[in-house]
Formats: C-alpha cells, sequence, structure tokens
C-alpha cells in the first residue's frame, strides 16, 4: 500500500508541473485558451462597462440645437428657384423653343466659345500651375493672388479691365491695333478672352492642388533614371494629374459656359457673333419666356450633370 501511494503521489506530481509548466510558457496547451478567451470577455467588458465612451460617441453625431431647422432652411432657399423653374417650364413648347434659329445660335456660339476657352487655359494654364506647384521664385505669392483674382473679381470689373488692357486704347489692344490691325473687343475672339479670364483660375488652382499632393518622387526617379524634362512631364506627370486635369478642366468649362459679366461688357451682346446662351437668356426673358426658361434648362441640366460627375473629386468616399 505503502508503494503504490508513492507510486500515485510522483503522478499527481508530474502532471501538476507539466499542466504549470504549460500555462506558465503558454505553448498553445488547452491551458492557454480559457486564459485568452477569457482576457478577451475582459476587454470586451471593460469596454462594455465604459458607458460615458459610448454616451460622447453618439452626442457628437448630434446637432447642436438649432442646426437641423436653419439647415433644412438653407436647402429650402437654395432648391425653391430650381423646383420653380422646373414646374414653371413650358415643356409642351420646350421642343420648339429649343430648335428656334436664335436658341440653336446661342448654343453653338457657347459651345464653341467655352471649348475653346477650356483649350487656351490648358495650354497656358498647366505650365502655370506647374511653375506654381514646383518652382520658388521671386512673387510666386503675388502670382498665385493674382490667379485666384478673377474668381473673386464681379465679373463686370473684369470686363471692364480687358477693356483697359486689350480695348483700342487700352495698354496691349492699341498696340495689337497699330502693328498688326487686330480688335479684339465685340468679336467672338474678344467672347473668348473673357470666358477664359473668368474660367481659367478655376483649371489652375485644381491642376496646381493635383502636382502639390502628388509630389516629385517620381519625378526625381525618372530623371535619376535619364528621362529628360519634357519626356518627364509627358511619361510621369502629366498621367499622374490626370484626374485633376480632367477635374480642372471640367469645372473651367461650366464657368465659362455660364459667364456673362465680363463677356456683355468686353465683347457686346451680338446674335451670332458674341450672343452666348447666358445673354440670350437675358434678351429672351423681354419678349419670349418660354425661350428663356429652355436655355436656363440647358445650363442647369449642364451644371448639374457636372456636380454629380465630379463628386468624387470634392468628398471622397468615408
Amino acid at each position: 500500500m505503502n508503494v503504490e501511494t508513492e507510486k500515485r503521489g510522483v503522478a499527481v506530481q508530474e502532471t501538476g508541473s507539466t499542466d504549470l509548466r504549460g500555462g506558465l510558457i503558454g505553448d498553445g496547451s488547452p491551458l492557454d485558451e480559457p486564459s485568452a478567451r477569457g482576457s478577451g470577455r475582459g476587454r470586451r467588458s471593460t469596454a462594455a462597462g465604459r458607458p460615458g465612451a459610448r454616451g460622447r460617441r453618439r452626442s457628437g453625431n448630434r446637432a447642436p440645437f438649432g442646426f437641423v431647422p436653419l439647415a433644412v432652411l438653407g436647402i429650402v432657399f437654395l432648391a425653391l428657384p430650381v423646383v420653380g423653374m422646373i414646374l414653371r417650364a413650358p415643356w409642351r413648347e420646350l421642343p420648339a423653343d429649343l430648335t428656334d434659329p436664335g436658341v440653336l445660335t446661342a448654343l453653338r456660339l457657347s459651345l464653341v466659345c467655352s471649348v475653346s476657352a477650356v483649350v487656351v487655359s490648358c495650354l497656358i494654364g498647366v505650365p502655370l500651375a506647374w511653375l506654381l506647384a514646383r518652382v520658388s521664385f521671386p512673387g510666386r505669392t503675388v502670382a498665385r493672388a493674382l490667379v485666384v483674382l478673377p474668381m473673386v473679381l464681379p465679373p463686370v470689373v473684369g470686363g471692364v479691365a480687358l477693356l483697359l488692357a486689350f480695348g483700342r486704347n487700352g495698354l496691349a489692344g492699341q498696340w495689337l491695333d497699330r502693328a498688326f490691325g487686330i480688335t479684339l473687343p465685340f468679336t467672338t475672339t474678344g467672347a473668348v478672352m473673357a470666358e477664359t479670364f473668368v474660367a481659367m483660375p478655376f483649371l489652375v488652382v485644381t491642376v496646381e492642388a493635383g502636382l502639390r499632393s502628388l509630389g516629385q518622387r517620381y519625378e526625381d526617379a525618372a530623371s535619376t533614371l535619364g528621362a529628360g524634362r519634357w519626356s518627364t512631364f509627358r511619361r510621369v506627370t502629366l498621367p499622374l494629374i490626370a484626374p485633376s486635369l480632367g477635374a480642372g478642366a471640367a469645372l473651367c468649362w461650366a464657368r465659362a459656359l455660364g459667364e456673362f459679366g465680363a463677356t456683355i461688357t468686353f465683347a457686346g451682346n451680338m446674335p451670332g457673333r458674341t450672343q452666348t446662351m447666358p445673354l440670350a437668356v437675358y434678351v429672351a426673358l423681354q419678349n419670349n419666356v418660354g425661350g428663356a426658361i429652355a436655355l436656363s434648362l440647358v445650363l442647369l441640366v449642364v451644371s448639374l450633370t457636372l456636380l454629380i460627375a465630379l463628386r468624387g473629386h470634392w468628398f471622397g468616399s468615408r
């Protein structure tokens, strides 16, 4: 009996030491699993035991008192004119109004002038955006301010400034008239210039932001591999900023398409030459309200389509 009792004691001691080693070492034995699950439950219970944290998260999503009615009022204020235009539109006469010769001429001229403004803006605006984003030179702050200025300047004031610069007696206009016989005011070219002056800043600002977010590491790598400056821009920089360039060109085109003040001040309001859609809407309100609403609906559809297409550029998915 004593011998059997001693053997059983030794077996119990060995088993206990094995369990103890497994628990201390933590080598994936069954002893570790309950402790791991227990620690997970402990963390969850600790997190669940913080009612203040959950309450803070919920209260952080609540609008301050009075914000919801004011926000609804703002939405109603912005949406009511659009809804009024849609409800009061003469839908039955709309095809006839859109096929009116004067309306078609204004549509064609608006497309020609706005697309030309985008082309000119890309030719001179992309290099300007690259210089502002990549090169440090004296007066860069002033140059950037001049780029942004047409965005905040009243369009009529921009038209007056264009007359003083490119009119027959303007700073550059008198030289163009005497040397080449070129007259810009009250011409289709003048309408393109007015739209470019107002719309190009949207492209420059968007492309510059894209270049700054891109950085220079890819351009430096291409230069290290032996690529020239023009080749680096054409094969590396331009494909990488293509989304920003597309968004800037779309914004530039929409702004040029809806330009009114600078165009009527610098280029006039001559049907077939300088009378774009916004100017035609202004004239049609006096004798052809249906045509004015038809042109306004066209501009409204273009603007809404553009905003929907660019929503991911401004508001990224969460």
